[in-house]
């Protein structure tokens, strides 16, 4: 188990009957950049069962978050959903993951676009003084199936518009797009359809889709991924990669079990 920090839940929170999200403590050697992922879990029988988790807290953080989707039969989320505080988990000790700004070219709009629990890296990037100083503009699309699951994002962008630090910068420069696809909802619609139909820039005031200025990060479904990957290239966009920049980059190790 040397490959793991054992770290203790201190909070845990029940957002809907499919989500939950909850803090941890943060071992001091534990160093990733916002966006990444690491592998957690927990000790079944003596042995690590684990999945890839982004970590939700920003970098400059003491404690951990995480946003997780619940599975009943999930090998791992069956077990994690019921964690209390006090409990133990294991985090691994590297960090890795593409949602990173330096694997993408230099722009002037990041659009973070994220469907379910894949908003946790973009948790994590929104708290992140640099990615303001990169971009002039960052628009943050979560994409769900109910009005309620849009709970975690809410809560989290209207903390930090009341944060000393961060209310003046996302006053200026962050723009959230909270969209719907299953209930009535003031956005509504699957987060492909509000790009290619020009809804979201519409509802956004913003200018349309621009590969000289548009650079965009993706974590989601893996059919909003492909849907994504698909039109971007066919306007032109590169996928960029760790030591590869591009015009967009996609997380695939997404939690679904």
């Amino acid at each position: 188990m040397s490959a793991f920090y054992r770290e203790k839940v201190l909070s845990v929170r029940h957002w809907t009957d499919t989500l939950f999200s909850f803090r941890a403590t943060r071992d001091s050697g534990f160093r990733f950049q916002n966006g990444q992922f690491a592998m957690i879990g927990l000790e079944i029988e003596g042995r690590p069962l684990l999945r890839a988790y982004s970590m939700a807290s920003a970098n400059h953080e003491e404690e951990l978050e995480f946003f997780s989707i619940k599975v009943a039969d999930g090998p791992l989320t069956s077990k994690l959903q019921k964690i209390r505080e006090g409990d133990t988990i294991l985090v691994g000790r590297k960090a890795t993951g593409t949602l990173v700004t330096d694997n993408l070219l230099p722009g002037n709009r990041l659009l973070l676009l994220s469907t379910g629990t894949g908003l946790a890296p973009f948790a994590s990037l929104i708290k992140d003084p640099d990615v303001y100083e990169r971009f002039e503009s960052i628009v943050l699309v979560h994409g769900c199936r109910q009005v309620s699951e849009l709970a975690y994002g809410e809560e989290l962008v209207a903390k930090l518009r009341d944060d000393e630090l961060f209310g003046p910068l996302l006053q200026e420069k962050l723009l959230y797009y909270p969209t719907v696809t299953r209930e009535p909802f003031r956005n509504r619609g699957r987060i492909t359809d509000l790009i290619s139909s020009n809804q979201l820039f519409d509802d956004l005031h913003q200018g349309a889709l621009d590969i000289g200025t548009d650079r965009i990060m993706m974590c989601g479904s893996p059919a909003m991924l492909e849907d994504l990957k698909q039109l971007f290239e066919a306007r032109g966009f590169a996928e960029g990669a760790n030591h590869k920049p591009g015009h967009f980059v996609i997380e695939k190790a997404f939690v679904e079990r």
